[in-house]
């Protein structure tokens, strides 16, 4: 039903890695046009195709005269300035062959963890399919430093799926799926479908990117844990097998295995950094999780980080393990005198929720 379900999807998010669209570290024309190729045919059968597309550090590589993919951040950013120019050309031109228009989607991570932002580039992805266009997103190198990057654009393209509502997620990549192991190695086998990521627990998945791409075959699996968690099935296969990964019937197929959430919790758990933690006593963290009730001063018995009123925070137990995140109701210089404290023995102005149960989710 999964793979079928891939095929019937009026939507997708396709994402392709750097390693599957260049050769020696230069773009290799005729692996774009074949994804292009595939990509026009299924928006000529009437589906709608988002493009999440690495490899504008390695498009840069060559007309910069670099030898191999660069290490320090200001190269990097350098190699995707003029990277990203020429990527963007050559899909323009690749879909004009089947008279189709792009546009390009930039983001950083912090785009996606304002919440205004978020909203912005949900707005603007829904308009471009609405057009007809065929949206190119990729992450903002240029410009992500180390502390706002996405880490891979498999997460990304994981996070893209959900603020676009997609019916399913394909990732492509030089592999054809998820092996037990290395592939290739003695007793590494295929693994053709996952039903849940709990399966997983004794893959090996500690193989690295390619040396043009960044990530690797757990950002993969972590990408498909966030897209399944919220109803989106998930294919990881080869980007040469790409017409055939687009409905479902090559790779390995991860299971849907929850339902979609409001776009606002979602956002606040996998699109969000904390930026402090509060801890809670073991009344608090039952009320939180299991009766699903705001949190109050009197349950907190710690807090740590500097933040602001407005601002994600990880509520974690005693053991320091997180449990929830939420938006927190006041400043972090603040939270030190009324700890512990009821509301009735507080001063009027801070009678108030330290996080809303609204303004909470779950990990």
């Amino acid at each position: 039903m999964t793979r079928a379900a891939v095929a019937a999807a009026a939507r997708t998010v396709v994402k392709v890695g750097s390693s599957s669209l260049t050769e020696h570290g230069r773009l290799d024309p005729p692996r774009l046009a074949a994804i292009v190729d595939a990509i026009a045919r299924r928006v000529g059968a009437g589906q709608q195709v988002v493009l999440v597309s690495s490899g504008a550090i390695a498009a840069g590589i060559a007309p910069l005269g670099l030898a191999s993919r660069p290490r320090d951040l200001a190269t990097q950013q350098a190699a995707a300035s003029v990277g990203q120019l020429l990527l963007a050309e050559r899909y323009a031109q690749s879909f004009a062959r089947h008279g189709l228009q792009v546009g390009q989607v930039l983001l950083t991570a912090d785009d996606l963890h304002r919440r205004g932002h978020y909203r912005n580039a949900e707005r603007t992805l829904e308009r471009l399919l609405g057009l007809g266009v065929v949206p190119v997103v990729n992450e903002n190198d240029t410009v992500a430093t180390h502390e706002i990057r996405f880490g891979d654009n498999d997460r990304l393209a994981a996070l893209v799926a959900h603020v676009v509502r997609a019916d399913a997620l394909v990732l492509l990549s030089d592999v054809d799926g998820l092996y037990t192991g290395k592939p290739g190695r003695p007793g590494s086998t295929f693994i053709p479908e996952v039903v849940s990521m709990a399966e997983l627990a004794d893959v090996d998945v500690s193989r690295a990117g390619s040396h043009v791409g960044s990530g690797g075959m757990v950002t993969k699996i972590d990408a498909a844990a966030i897209a399944t968690s919220e109803g989106i099935p998930v294919v990881l296969a080869a980007a040469a097998s790409i017409d055939a990964a687009l409905v479902g019937a090559t790779g390995t197929v991860f299971h849907a295995a929850g339902d979609r959430s409001a776009s606002r919790l979602f956002w606040l758990r996998h699109a969000t950094t904390p930026r402090g933690r509060l801890t809670l006593d073991d009344g608090a963290v039952s009320a939180v999780v299991d009766r699903r009730t705001s949190l109050l001063p009197a349950g907190v018995v710690g807090v740590s980080g500097e933040f602001y009123s407005g601002e994600p925070v990880d509520l974690v137990d005693a053991s320091g393990h997180a449990v929830a995140r939420g938006l927190v109701g006041y400043d972090a210089a603040d939270l030190p005198p009324l700890l512990g404290r009821r509301t009735s023995e507080l001063p009027d102005e801070f009678r108030r929720e330290l996080v809303h149960r609204d303004d909470l989710v779950l990990l």
